[in-house]
């Protein structure tokens, strides 16, 4: 069963193609990468998919509802959040925290659109918005122990070490409940024992959120451990797609990474 259908996508500013045609279906709980030069249009695509950009041409179909009960619902035209309301998250290549809350408040934001309580029990602070508070509480500080995070709950997210502030950016994903969740450079900045460890994260999270993950990365050695599967950008146009030991191999990634002689 397919989760996310992409087909025929395409972006274009002014006269620039910037992606041209891309085609994707990534199945439930697959871990897929998505690798290419710089500027190829790799975060462009991750734009699209999570409506800061509008597609030129193409379609976006995410599967949506309980098992018994799945629909593919079209996300073109979809506001950002209302693509997370239907189970799409992600993270950012330059780290977007609110870098004056907490740690735990980093977290705690993303669910907001699962409370319970309306603005007039916040305001009055009924026996409702506490349960619901106590309830949000508790799970954040479960993912922040998850990523080792939970003892800087009350930390200030600006104080946190770049590493950290990566993974505090995962967990607060987490938290608005994904089907799929996209991770544009994880790894971005990590030294390389802290790239080893963000490997098996990823690795866990799908097992124990039963995750799809569409991943961007240019350590290949994180996204030729983790990925299943991994697709090629060049200029927009994808050269390549199959297994990481084919992508390897592929004279034309090879080409596009190296250049020819």
């Amino acid at each position: 069963m397919t989760i996310l259908d992409v087909n025929n996508l395409s972006i274009s500013f002014g006269g620039l193609r910037a992606v041209s045609n891309f085609n994707l279906n990534l199945k439930k709980g697959e871990l897929a990468g998505l690798i290419g030069p710089n500027g190829a249009g790799k975060t462009t695509l991750f734009n699209m998919l999570t409506g800061v950009y509008n597609p030129t041409e193409g379609d976006i179909y995410l599967t949506v509802g309980k098992e018994d009960k799945e629909k593919k619902k079209r996300l073109n035209g979809l506001a950002p959040y209302q693509i997370a309301q239907s189970g799409v998250s992600r993270t950012f290549q330059n780290i977007r925290l609110f870098k004056e809350l907490t740690v735990l408040d980093n977290v705690k934001i993303a669910h907001h659109f699962n409370t319970k309580y309306n603005a007039l029990q916040g305001v009055m602070r009924t026996t409702q918005f506490y349960k619901e508070e106590d309830a949000l509480n508790e799970k954040a500080l479960k993912l922040l122990e998850i990523f080792n995070l939970h003892n800087k709950a009350y930390e200030m997210a600006k104080n946190l070490p770049y590493g950290e502030q990566r993974k505090l950016e995962i967990t607060r994903a987490l938290a608005t409940n994904p089907r799929l969740l996209l991770l544009d450079e994880p790894a971005a900045g990590m030294n390389p024992q802290e790239s080893l460890e963000l490997m098996e994260l990823i690795r866990r999270l799908r097992s124990e959120f039963d995750l799809t993950i569409f991943l961007i990365e240019h350590h290949m050695q994180v996204v030729m451990g983790v990925c299943d599967h991994m697709y090629v950008l060049d200029y927009g146009v994808t050269i390549a797609h199959g297994d990481p030991a084919s992508i390897q191999k592929n004279p034309k990634v090879i080409e596009a990474y190296l250049g020819v002689d």
